[in-house]
């Protein structure tokens, strides 16, 4: 029996709680975010509020399956884009975030995320998308975005503290669109 294609579909409120528990657990078991704490839901309220008021993605990607002749869906990642820097200026570069599920890495979920994220980020007016990515010695999500044409334009070392050790960033940044300087 095969598994089933996930759903890419907008988030809405109700998938918070997943999304929320995703996180949580890079939170607590890796250097993938700086977060100490958890955001509480009320946060993630509020980040999926400001991506729809700026037009931008906010995705998950669902699984469906049926047991017992029910259909349940499971919020197996998301992605989202958000302002890259709050100066006005920086207004049309946005920075992506990809988490997915714990078990539910290495079978091109990130990828199929991220191309849709860039897709919509793209049609929001977005020029230029950027990643930062905490450099803890696994390269998964650098080959990730590097496969989908970021490239590696910065290194800061050693600005963060998690876990005991000191972990660089490493920047990423992907052009969206053709340069629409002129509209604004």
């Amino acid at each position: 029996m095969s598994t089933p294609a996930p759903v890419l579909r907008p988030a809405t409120p109700d998938d918070l709680p997943a999304v929320a528990e995703i996180y949580a657990h890079y939170v607590a078991h890796t250097v993938a975010t700086f977060d100490e704490q958890p955001p509480a839901l009320d946060a993630w309220r509020i980040r999926l509020a400001d991506a729809g008021e700026r037009g931008l993605p906010f995705l998950v990607a669902e699984t469906v399956a049926e047991t017992a002749g029910e259909i349940a869906g499971e919020i197996a990642g998301y992605a989202y884009a958000g302002p890259w820097r709050p100066k006005p200026a920086y207004r049309h570069t946005v920075e992506d975030s990809v988490y997915l599920a714990p078990g539910r890495t290495g079978n091109g979920l990130g990828g199929l995320l991220l191309a849709a994220l860039i897709t919509g980020a793209t049609e929001a007016g977005a020029r230029q998308m950027v990643a930062v990515i905490a450099d803890g010695g696994g390269r998964t999500s650098v080959g990730l975005h590097r496969r989908l044409g970021f490239a590696e334009v910065g290194r800061l070392v050693g600005v963060g503290h998690k876990h005991g050790r000191w972990v660089d960033t490493l920047l990423m940044q992907r052009p969206l669109a053709v340069d629409r300087a002129a509209t604004g």
